[in-house]
């Protein structure tokens, strides 16, 4: 019984602790390099250059943004947990991106659902960041209550 009890423990264990990162066929930023990102650039990265951060895998065009991730990972994570940042501050939900919309503020990734009649990036800009932020930054704490 201490043995089923134990093996339950270290399947459940991980999936307690993950973050709240929206990922996509298994990775965050649906497989996009967060470091790539902060080079204005939005590339999807590699299998060959893969971690796992919080639970959540990263994957990365080189080595390179890997080991740069690395260094200091809590730079490189999306805000809201990858979650499209406009829909967290307008409605407080979790909504799904377009992992080429995106903005780098006060060095800090933002990323934005896109689509033919919904640019959230657009709105977010118009609606104007700053507030924007906050309602999301309000929301979000919010959200990891529930």
């Amino acid at each position: 019984m201490k043995k089923i009890l134990l093996i339950l423990a270290l399947v459940v264990a991980p999936a307690l602790f993950a973050q709240d990162i929206h990922t996509k066929n298994g990775y965050a930023a649906e497989g996009y390099d967060v470091v790539a990102y902060f080079s204005d650039q939005a590339l999807e990265g590699n299998k060959m250059h893969t971690t796992t951060h919080g639970g959540v895998k990263y994957k990365f065009t080189s080595q390179e943004n890997l080991k740069t991730f690395m260094a200091n990972p809590e730079k490189y994570t999306p805000q809201y947990g990858g979650y499209c940042a406009y829909a967290v501050a307008n409605s407080g939900k979790r909504v799904q991106i377009d992992p080429e919309s995106f903005q780098i503020k006060d060095g800090k990734l933002y990323l934005f659902y896109d689509s033919l009649f919904a640019d959230t990036l657009k709105k977010w800009n118009k609606e104007g960041p700053e507030m924007m932020q906050k309602k999301a930054d309000k929301n979000w704490e919010q959200m990891q209550e529930m």
